[in-house]
């Protein structure tokens, strides 16, 4: 199974102009933890999660003092990406090991959508949970 058939592709993706307060409101509208900040291309160049929200909170004091600053200078830049054609078993690997909360997934360099952790490890599970079905080999 590929990211390509478990990615979210209809996802709310932020610019180097957007601003904390954008972050903030498109991960409560869409309820995703962490939003991939993209290019005029569509090109991924960062990813930003609540964890680095939370920690400009810390440092600065106050939510509020946050809101109309840009996101940029919290986000976390030159992100790891996959190719939509990778498979989930590698991409769930790759975000383990890095500690990743979303992975932005490309088709030809361009984001085509994301996958969190959840997403792999559901998708393994459903695969595990199906019926070996080969006629080749008298099952179905």
């Amino acid at each position: 199974m590929t990211l390509r058939e478990i990615l979210h592709a209809h996802i709310p993706t932020l610019t180097p102009e957007s601003t904390v307060r954008d972050a903030v409101d498109k991960m409560d509208i869409y309820q995703f933890p962490a939003l991939v900040v993209v290019d005029e291309n569509l090109q991924p160049k960062a990813v930003i999660t609540e964890g680095d929200l939370a920690r400009a909170v810390v440092q600065r004091g106050h939510l509020s003092q946050l809101g109309t600053e840009l996101v940029w200078p919290y986000a976390s830049k030159d992100p790891v990406t996959m190719p939509a054609e990778r498979e989930v078993s590698d991409a769930l690997h790759e975000m383990l090991s890095r500690g990743l909360t979303i992975l932005p997934v490309t088709d030809e360099d361009r984001l085509a959508g994301v996958v969190l952790r959840v997403d792999l490890m559901q998708a393994i599970l459903m695969d595990a949970a199906e019926p070996f079905a080969d006629p080749a080999h008298g099952t179905s």
